[in-house]
């Protein structure tokens, strides 16, 4: 999962990206200081590994992991190339979803590019500059499709209805990714690679005096959110960056100070998952104990082939637990012992936190 982290300049976009990822990308009190995105990749928290983990005492731990980039500030006029905006634009188009940090707290010593902080403004500022990139690639498509269609072929007249419909869309200031769409449809749009397919998750970024209180700024925010169809989440990028620095347990004193329960960090992977529609599924032994990301609805054998494609190509069966079942029994001896190791075949559908060990022949 790679998660692209954009938002006007100065609203604590790489202040929280470097908390997250602690990738240490530069964070300055000016727009345009972060150019070439910045990449981290982030282990996913999971309570689970660490219980298999404690179980087996393996000698390798690996979680699921999801890329964070840190995308530079947008500024109006950023489809035109204003600021550096068509470089910024096209670091949007490689990423599965984005991270929009809307600016929700005041502070005098930090400026704001538009002079005032208005979350509304703000979100729909970013948001038209996408819209009217794809709007600019919409239609350099079109005229290409027209020029084709002169040929007589079908293809070409389905794409002009497509195109024609999206160009509507973007007009009225919607984004493609509310759009119907039938399975042709979306292979079509898919290969367009426009910027407001990208599902969104707005995190409201929220001053440390401020956790825990609904202030009216984050109000409009999911207001905002609400008619987009889109997830909000509440995060201090402040309180992210002293997060970064604790170790586990002290993490976890400070969090409950603080009577919030999950870092941010948490609370975008659980986002993220959500929004792109993904699960885990575990293995675990005295080898190695891991997470590994799947799309909701995977069957076995293509679970199987995540590890390696000669799991999916002379798949037999996956000996299933659920996670729930083996903390509840005390063992995987136990579970078996019990009969609730299920045998399941290539048409099974793999559940989040499934322990699973796959039987293969090649």
């Amino acid at each position: 999962m790679k998660l692209g982290v954009i938002g006007l300049p100065n609203v604590g976009k790489s202040t929280l990206f470097n908390a997250i990822t602690q990738a240490g990308a530069q964070a300055a009190n000016y727009p345009f200081c972060t150019i070439e995105p910045n990449v981290g990749v982030v282990a996913v928290p999971d309570e689970r590994l660490d219980v298999l983990a404690k179980m087996y005492d393996p000698q390798k731990y690996t979680p699921a992991t999801i890329e964070f980039v840190d995308i530079a500030g947008l500024v109006r006029g950023a489809y035109r190339g204003e600021g550096l905006g068509n470089k910024f634009l096209s670091h949007i188009r490689e990423v599965d979803a984005v991270v929009h940090v809307v600016r929700c707290f005041e502070d005098g010593n930090i400026v704001h590019v538009d002079g005032s902080v208005d979350p509304v403004r703000d979100m729909e500022t970013i948001n038209i500059e996408l819209i009217f990139a794809d709007l600019d690639t919409v239609e350099r498509r079109l005229d290409k499709s027209k020029k084709s269609a002169k040929s007589g072929e079908k293809k070409y007249l389905k794409e002009i209805e497509l195109l024609e419909r999206i160009q509507a869309r973007l007009e009225k200031q919607l984004p493609v990714r509310g759009m119907e769409l039938d399975d042709d449809e979306k292979a079509m749009v898919r290969d367009m690679f426009l910027l407001t397919t990208k599902p969104v998750i707005y995190a409201a970024n929220i001053a440390e005096d401020e956790i825990g209180v609904e202030t009216d700024f984050v109000r409009e925010v999911r207001e905002q959110a609400e008619k987009e169809g889109a997830e909000v989440i509440v995060i201090s990028a402040k309180v992210e960056e002293e997060l970064s620095s604790l170790s586990p347990e002290e993490k976890q004193l400070f969090l409950e100070e603080l009577g919030i329960g999950e870092s941010g960090l948490d609370k975008l992977v659980k986002a993220g998952y959500r929004l792109l529609g993904l699960i885990s599924f575990l293995t675990a032994g005295p080898k190695e104990v891991r997470a590994w990301t799947i799309e909701k609805g995977t069957k076995a054998p293509q679970a199987a082939g995540k590890i390696h494609t000669d799991f999916e190509r002379g798949f037999i069966r996956a000996e299933v637990v659920p996670y729930d079942t083996l903390i509840e029994n005390g063992s995987m001896t136990a579970c078996r012992e019990k009969g609730l190791i299920r045998s399941e075949g290539k048409d099974y559908v793999m559940q989040d936190g499934d322990i699973v060990v796959f039987r293969f022949n090649v």
